[in-house]
């Protein structure tokens, strides 16, 4: 499977969501991640340590995409319209994260416009950098997003996050007392995007979104 994260904000957790579900999916078949922010945040994080999974630069990615089962990309803040509609039509879920503040929502709903305006409807929204309580930033966003596709799981803010950075690994990897918790997070998001995207007939017969066939795995 293809999964795409993309927004028209930084700051969200973009890159941090694609590092840690491309560990998600690789628990299941070997996982690439291409890096196409042009900050390349995914590739720096990799080159301080080390990933269960390949990261490639986006130029690098025709030459490897055919030897992995499933391929997170990770993009460019605010993609131009015309991005937009290549990364919807490219892959078999858009993620898009946000976190739950207002500035954040705003650039959320650029992008939900964007996107129905193209007619897609293979995205989902994910909750980031969500505070603890007693703040109710999470509840007022999530009716706030109420009637669109939103996932049931947040990710919490957590430290044990920019110390997974720092050290280039997931955060799994780092020490932490609540890295445990970061990372089921990620766990359930991950799950939760792999039985979605199964049950898409698309999948299920071998094709990707525009009807080509998908490239078998090595």
């Amino acid at each position: 499977m293809i999964i795409t994260v993309a927004g028209y904000k930084g700051g969200t957790g973009k890159t941090t969501t694609a590092v840690h579900l491309a560990c998600c999916l690789q628990s299941h078949a070997p996982a690439l991640l291409i890096d196409g922010d042009p900050n390349r945040s995914a590739s720096g994080w990799a080159r301080r340590g080390e990933f269960p999974f390949r990261v490639v630069d986006e130029r690098q990615a025709a030459r490897y995409a055919r030897d992995y089962e499933h391929i997170v990309i990770d993009t460019k803040a605010r993609p131009d319209p015309e991005d937009l509609e290549a990364l919807a039509d490219g892959c078999d879920l858009l993620v898009v994260p946000t976190t739950p503040d207002a500035l954040a929502l705003d650039a959320l709903g650029l992008t939900v416009e964007a996107l129905q305006e193209l007619g897609s409807d293979r995205y989902r929204i994910l909750l980031t950098v969500v505070p603890p309580k007693p703040s109710r930033d999470e509840e007022e966003a999530r009716e706030a997003l109420r009637g669109l596709p939103l996932f049931d799981t947040s990710i919490r803010r957590l430290v044990a996050f920019q110390k997974a950075a720092l050290a280039g690994v997931p955060v799994y990897q780092v020490k932490d007392p609540r890295a445990h918790l970061a990372w089921e997070d990620y766990q359930r998001i991950g799950e939760a995007i792999y039985e979605q995207v199964r049950r898409d007939p698309e999948v299920r017969e071998g094709t990707r979104p525009g009807g080509e066939a998908a490239s078998a795995p090595a």
